[in-house]
This record gives C-alpha cells, sequence and structure tokens, in this order.
C-alpha cells in the first residue's frame, strides 16, 4: 500500500495511509519519507524522534509548545489510540475546533499535526505504543498545554472521562480562556515594547 494523504477540515491537518507491505514474513512500514511528504505539501524536517507507552483509558495531552511550536507526525506501532488535535491558532476561522482520527497497528495510519495545534490521545488498548516524528526544537520551558476536558471545546472522548488516568501535569494544565488570557497579555507586552521603543 502505498503513500495517500487526506487534508481534513481542519487546514493543514492531514491524515496519511502509510506506505506498507506484507508478506509470509510479516510486514513492513515506512512512516516518513521527506520528499513525498513534500510532494504532498508538507515539509517536514525531522528534529526529535520518540515513543510512549500507555495503559488503556489513558489520556495524554492537549500538549503543545508555546514559543517557537513544533509539527508532529504521530504513529501508533503497537495497540490503537484515539488521536485528537485541536486548533488554537487564534486568527483561525476554525479557533477551537476539534478532529479525532483512530490510529492503530492494524490501519497503519499517521497524524499529522502542524504548528499551532495541540495534540493529545486516548488509548484505547493496554500497551498502546506511540510513534513521535518532530519537525522544530523542543523546547522544555515553553512545553505546556490545556486541559483535556476543557469545557469550552467539548472534546467527545469515547469514554466516561471518570475512568481517564491522566499524569498529575495533565490534570493541572491551563484552560483555553487561560491560553487565550495568556496571549491578550503577551500581544500588549508587544506592543506596549514597541511604543516605547524598547
Amino acid at each position: 500500500m502505498k503513500f495517500e494523504f487526506k487534508e481534513l477540515d481542519l487546514k493543514g491537518v492531514f491524515v496519511i495511509s502509510s506506505f506498507f507491505a506484507d508478506d509470509n514474513r510479516g510486514g513492513f512500514t515506512k512512516y516518513f519519507e521527506k520528499d513525498i511528504f513534500k510532494n504532498a505539501g508538507i515539509d517536514f524536517e525531522l528534529n526529535e524522534t520518540f515513543s510512549s507507552k500507555s495503559r488503556k483509558n489513558v489520556i495524554r495531552g492537549l500538549h503543545f509548545q508555546f514559543d517557537n511550536p513544533q509539527a508532529k507526525l504521530v504513529s501508533v506501532i503497537a495497540g490503537k489510540v484515539w488521536d485528537v488535535v485541536v486548533d488554537l491558532r487564534l486568527n483561525s476561522s476554525t479557533f477551537k475546533q476539534w478532529i479525532g482520527v483512530e490510529l492503530s497497528e492494524e490501519n497503519h495510519l499517521s497524524f499529522y499535526v502542524p504548528r499551532g495545534f495541540a495534540h493529545g490521545f486516548l488509548s484505547l488498548s493496554d500497551n498502546s505504543v506511540i510513534l513521535y516524528q518532530c519537525d522544530g526544537k523542543y523546547n522544555e520551558k515553553t512545553d505546556t498545554g490545556i486541559i483535556f476536558n476543557d469545557p469550552d471545546i467539548k472534546i467527545d472522548w469515547p469514554i466516561d472521562i471518570s475512568e481517564a488516568i491522566c499524569s498529575q501535569r495533565d490534570l493541572a494544565l491551563p484552560t483555553l480562556k487561560d491560553f487565550e488570557y495568556l496571549n491578550r497579555l503577551q500581544d500588549e507586552l508587544e506592543k506596549s515594547k514597541l511604543y516605547n521603543g524598547l
């Protein structure tokens, strides 16, 4: 199966069918090839690669990097997850809208998350292994997020969220309203610097 790219209703977000081949020995999956992605309209420069493993009902996110955000290519190499992106581009016509897609080791799909989006997922199986490939330098100081059950985003997670397993860090993430407030403060600070000749 060759690469196939489908842009979703949130501009710049793609679901990608990875290259996959199998025979009596097993299977082979290719998740990324620079020139093929570029020809599909995704200019992706790989900076870092990492993976996470999650038990069933674990929710991670919604994560993003506040300054110099990263773009992400997210794939599942074992198990199954429900993957979610949220548009945080303040001037976007789809601001705060979200899309969820099921990714699994069987369907060989990847989610391309462009800059300006928050990302999170729900593990639908035990020992789900997620592969992250990121474009842009990681900055621990500005690595943050928005709480997964934010009332203004209203993500329809496919479990009772009282059963969700989350880290203390993720449970303490700010709300979308906090995010908007911090952005307004930052804009006012920049304008003040310009006004005062700083």
